[in-house]
């Protein structure tokens, strides 16, 4: 198979508008999105992420949120 890597500027409309066609020929296209420069590490889970937001709402404001 002869493949093509391209970089398309997504931030723009037109950049936009061609992913979007790519994306309905899913058949013949393949799109990887990297992650841009400044993020790094592995990130968090959903159940986590939520357990902090609590955390700092209950900080904030002098409510237990993990109670209601």
């Amino acid at each position: 198979m002869n493949t093509v890597n391209a970089e398309i500027d997504i931030t723009k409309p037109s950049g936009g508008r061609i992913i979007r066609d790519l994306e309905k020929h899913s058949k013949v296209v393949s799109i990887n999105y990297s992650l841009p420069n400044n993020i790094s590490g592995s990130g968090y889970a959903l159940e986590e992420s939520y357990k902090r937001g609590l955390n700092k709402l209950s900080e904030h404001y002098g409510v237990d949120f993990n109670k209601l």
